[in-house]
This record gives C-alpha cells, sequence and structure tokens, in this order.
C-alpha cells in the first residue's frame, strides 16, 4: 500500500491529533479521518495547533478539516462529529488502514485498542500528561497490545490530560513520535510493541520493544475480550 492509498483515523482531535494529522497530510497519507465530538475551547490553544482564538466554540473536526485542506489540497478528509463510542466503534475502525489514537480519557484509550485488535487494525496509542509522554505502536495482529502495558481501565480516577494539565510543547513532540511509528506502519516497516517515552523535565527519550504478555485479556493465548461490551467502558470495573 503507498501512503497516497492509506486511510488513517485519528480519534482525538487535540494536542496530539492536531500535529499529527498535519504530519500525515504532509507526509502524503490520502486519506485521514477525524473523530472527535468536542468544541474548540481557549485553553486549547497552547497545544492545538490547528485552532486559533476565531474557532473558539466551532466544532473541532469541521475546523480541523479545513485546515488540512488548506495544508494540504490532495489530502482527503473525512469528518466524524462524534466520539468513538462502543456500539460504532468496530464499524468505524474497520474502513480504515490504520488508527492513531490520542483520546484524553481511558475509556477511550482502551476502547479504540480493544475495537482494533478484534478489528485485525493496527493502531498508535499516544499520551501526553504533565511533562511526560507515551507512545505504543501495536501491529495488525494485535500483539502485543496496549492492554499488556495498562490491563484494564483504571479504577482509582487517574488524572488525564484534562484535570493533571500539560506542558503545551510535550503533545508536539509526543504527536511526531506517534507520526513517524504510523508512517513505519504504512511503509511496511515492523514496529510492533515498540514503546517510546519522553520526559519533558529531563528532555530525556527512551524507546525499546515491551512483550506480550501470555494473560493479557485481549490478546493473550486464552482472551476473554471477544466482542465490543458497552458497559465495561462506561462504567470502569471495580
Amino acid at each position: 500500500m503507498t501512503r497516497a492509498d492509506a486511510r488513517v483515523l485519528i480519534v482525538g482531535i487535540g494536542g496530539i491529533g492536531c500535529p499529527a494529522a498535519m504530519a500525515l497530510a504532509r507526509a502524503g497519507v490520502g486519506t485521514i479521518g477525524l473523530c472527535d465530538d468536542d468544541e474548540v475551547q481557549l485553553t486549547n490553544l497552547h497545544r492545538q495547533i490547528l485552532f486559533s482564538q476565531e474557532d473558539v466554540g466551532r466544532s473541532k473536526v469541521d475546523v480541523a478539516a479545513k485546515r488540512l485542506r488548506v495544508l494540504d489540497g490532495g489530502v482527503h478528509v473525512r469528518p466524524h462529529s462524534r466520539r468513538l463510542l462502543p456500539d460504532s466503534a468496530m464499524d468505524l475502525v474497520r474502513d480504515y488502514d490504520l488508527v492513531l489514537e490520542g483520546a484524553d480519557n481511558f475509556a477511550t484509550k482502551f476502547l479504540a485498542a480493544d475495537a482494533c485488535r478484534l478489528a485485525g487494525v493496527p493502531i498508535v496509542h499516544a499520551s501526553a500528561v504533565r511533562w511526560v509522554g507515551t507512545v505504543l505502536a501495536v501491529g495488525p495482529r494485535g500483539r502485543p497490545c496496549y492492554r499488556c502495558l495498562f490491563e484494564n481501565v483504571p479504577t482509582d480516577g487517574a488524572p488525564g490530560c484534562a484535570l493533571a494539565g500539560v506542558l503545551g510543547p510535550v503533545p508536539g513532540i509526543v504527536a511526531a513520535t506517534q507520526a513517524d511509528l504510523a508512517l513505519s506502519i504504512l511503509d511496511g516497516n515492523f514496529v510492533d510493541g515498540q514503546l517510546v517515552t519522553f520526559d519533558g523535565c529531563t528532555d530525556t527519550m527512551r524507546r525499546r520493544t515491551v512483550p506480550a504478555r501470555a494473560d493479557c485479556d485481549l490478546c493473550g493465548t486464552r482472551p476473554l475480550i471477544r466482542h465490543i461490551e458497552q458497559q465495561a467502558y462506561l462504567t470502569p470495573p471495580a
């Protein structure tokens, strides 16, 4: 598959999704899907670089789609002005060759991981909180997967970016790394299980490959997750 033929879905058009989308468009990816149900807020502008002050209150997906088309007239942008939800996640990810996940909540991250594994679609996860960023590439075989590393939706109220905050440049560095791994997958390179972490306090980046867990509920030898169950993402398991 060439980059021009590739269809890539970006889940979460925020501090990570905006620069990642720009990088993919510049790199010649033919079709980019944008999935988000949020509107631009003033507090987004220091890190969500597709938006400006005049966009406050407007749909992130609509604004981002317009800016990407201006950035690269050859890119086909498919807006999905909705949240990734259990009842439609499988149908949505199946329509793409690759998913980039940069959501700001754990339920969506695990839902994207599960849907892509079950649909056989590769996914690159990314997150940024305070000074720290993490990126994980999961290949089309889905092993190792996101749950090999993080296991399950946290029940202790672990704060995401919205509550804990994030240093403005960190999402951009994370997005560049996410786009790099995504393009490697599209180009046919083997990056399954590559985990990249960035610490903005020490300006340190580490890259290593994580192993699959035999007892993983999603991709292990006896997986327990065989289909999407809505309750698993609406209410974190106790």
